[in-house]
């Protein structure tokens, strides 16, 4: 940051750290004035974090959005920033090569394609949260009151001039990722079910399917038994039937209940954070 010639402040988010995160962005904070701290109440999760940080953000030409756990290097902000310069609204990073372990890493590899190949709107591949956004983008993003938030998917959904800018992930220097693949899980259903329509069509298809399975094995038990004299064994049929149209109705249902999940967390109004500390120009508001 100091080598940066432009003003910064630097917003920390500490999202209810159980480590001494909290105590050290306190004594950075207080002592430097660039920093700007916010003190979540609980571990409110990755995408609202960010989300705190971006509603409280003061930078009057753009947001550099970027992890703690120094995977994305920061030395990349001025080529960012030149970009950004340049007329684009968003520098979404490209990750060019992964160092994680195979499953995590062939788990985002077809995320990303079957999210891009049903995706109403077009969401860049192998593009994170590790951006720059400019202060209008900021401003909408912030006035997008969602609860089941997916950031990537709503900077893309906003439109105006995007580019991306390609690097090579570094590993994680101390610590384990808090991403569990339960977490990593839902990141992933918030990106298929708030950008895409494809949940409900799928829904709709597999019923037609279903349909048109039964009607064609009616039929052949029709043709067997008028012209045939062919008797069907009753209980290997049914028990077909009643295996796969209870599966295609536990999946609508599902699928149904997902949506319905999202309207009733939604609908509650609740903050999508809450601050329970700030920091600002070393003084506690």
């Amino acid at each position: 940051m100091d080598s940066f010639e432009h003003a910064v402040e630097v917003v920390l988010i500490d999202d209810g750290s159980k480590d001494n995160t909290a105590l050290m962005m306190k004594q950075i904070a207080l002592t430097d004035p660039r920093y700007h701290c916010v003190f979540l109440s609980r571990n409110h999760g990755h995408q609202l974090a960010l989300t705190a940080g971006m509603s409280v953000a003061r930078g009057t030409e753009g947001l550099f959005i970027i992890d703690g756990d120094l995977q994305d290097p920061p030395e990349l902000l001025p080529r960012f920033y030149e970009l950004l310069k340049d007329g684009n609204d968003v520098i979404y990073a490209v990750r060019k090569k992964r160092k994680e372990g195979i499953a995590k890493k062939t788990g985002y590899f077809l995320f990303y394609r079957l999210l891009k190949s049903i995706s109403y709107i077009e969401i860049p591949l192998d593009s994170g949260d590790f951006a720059m956004v400019s202060r209008r983008v900021v401003d909408i993003m912030n006035k997008m009151p969602e609860e089941s938030r997916y950031l990537r998917g709503m900077r893309s959904w906003i439109g105006f001039k995007q580019t991306g800018f390609e690097y090579e992930r570094d590993e994680r220097i101390a610590g384990e990722s808090k991403y569990s693949f339960k977490q990593l899980f839902n990141l992933a259903y918030n990106g298929i079910f708030n950008f895409s329509e494809f949940p409900i069509k799928f829904m709709t298809i597999t019923g037609g399917i279903s349909i048109s399975i039964a009607i064609l094995y009616f039929i052949s038990v029709l043709i067997k038994r008028l012209f045939f004299e062919q008797v069907i064994e009753g209980f290997t049929a049914l028990l077909f039937v009643i295996i796969l149209f209870s599966g295609v109705q536990l999946l609508a249902l599902g699928i149904i209940g997902e949506y319905v999940l999202r309207i009733f967390f939604q609908s509650k109004n609740r903050p999508l954070y809450i601050i329970k500390d700030e920091i600002v120009n070393g003084n506690y508001l």
